[in-house]
């Protein structure tokens, strides 16, 4: 069978193209550490690493979220442990009111503190983190606590604005978690509140207003009969925010160490699944340079005897 020049540098160029894009393929994966490029390398191999990839854009999106709710829950811990300050600060002034050495004058001076820790309180508890208030539920761009007072600087009232929602975040696959906790709730259901909250007793700003009033008014007996026993259960309210906000952040805390680990767990995947194999990859690579050069040269040769062949031809 006889074949002709022009099927003989068909061959040769198609040979040359094959082992030209073999060697820029193992190029690749050598500088990129990658064995799949492109889908036709491993379709099935290329499928897996991009669901693995899917799921490593999932779990870092989960571990923003941890790390932002962890901001937060922090900056509202910090402000409960403050308002537990000023309760504590308040039990103190109820009992030196009750221990019947105190005169009329020093009653009303205990007053008087009093009203400046209730607007510390609800300065405190309109706290922002970014621009979002902290204890105000889902209604966080609007300030959650007003505070209203009378001509001669008394508080008479503070007022919530914000409602008894609060949001859900999602922290890994199917799972979700709310670190806020709403400044007041007296619905009856739902996230217990930090102020105010009806199913326990708990109403700290106007316990607060009622233990100012009667300081004012020099009426130990009322402090020691009515507002030692509220402001009691305001006090085990705010101890009660404190336990959980710090479960909540053991939880974060983690939830984070578990995002951290499947990150690395999934990077280890796809690199087992793309990643090239560099020794493997490197020998590929110096087999097709050299059968490239061959190639070259024995066509070469070839090509210069079809020459010589074709100068004896009549």
């Amino acid at each position: 069978m006889r074949v002709t020049g022009n099927s003989f540098s068909n061959t040769l160029v198609d040979q040359l193209q094959l082992l030209d894009a073999r060697q820029y393929r193992l190029q690749n994966q050598a500088s990129t550490g990658q064995r799949i490029q492109a889908p036709e390398d491993d379709p099935s191999g290329m499928a897996q690493a991009l669901n693995l990839q899917t799921e490593t854009t999932n779990v870092n999106q989960y571990s923003q979220n941890i790390a932002s709710l962890q901001d937060r829950s922090t900056s509202a811990y910090n402000v409960i442990q403050q308002i537990k300050t000023i309760s504590d600060r308040v039990g103190e002034i109820v009992t030196q009111a009750n221990d019947g050495t105190k005169s009329a004058s020093d009653l009303q001076s205990y007053g008087t503190e009093v009203t400046q820790l209730i607007h510390q309180a609800a300065q405190l508890m309109n706290t922002k983190q970014g621009d979002q208030y902290l204890f105000g539920g889902t209604a966080s761009g609007k300030t959650p606590f007003n505070v209203t007072t009378d001509a001669n600087g008394n508080v008479t009232a503070v007022t919530y604005q914000g409602n008894t929602s609060v949001a859900e975040n999602q922290i890994a696959e199917n799972t979700t978690i709310a670190v806020d906790a709403p400044g007041e709730n007296n619905s009856g259901t739902g996230a217990r509140g930090v102020i105010s909250d009806s199913r326990y007793g708990a109403d700290f700003f106007n316990h607060l207003i009622s233990l100012q009033n009667d300081l004012q008014a020099g009426d130990a007996t009322a402090v020691a009969s009515k507002d030692q026993p509220a402001l009691t259960n305001d006090e085990n309210n705010i101890i009660y925010q404190a336990a959980t906000n710090g479960a909540v952040q053991s939880r974060l805390d983690a939830e984070a160490s578990l995002a951290t680990a499947r990150k690395t767990s999934l990077q280890q995947s796809i690199s087992n699944v793309a990643g090239a194999d560099m020794t493997q990859t490197l020998v590929q690579l110096s087999q097709t340079q050299n059968a490239y050069q061959a190639a070259l040269q024995t066509s070469s040769s070839i090509l210069q005897l079809q020459q010589s062949l074709l100068a004896y031809l009549p």
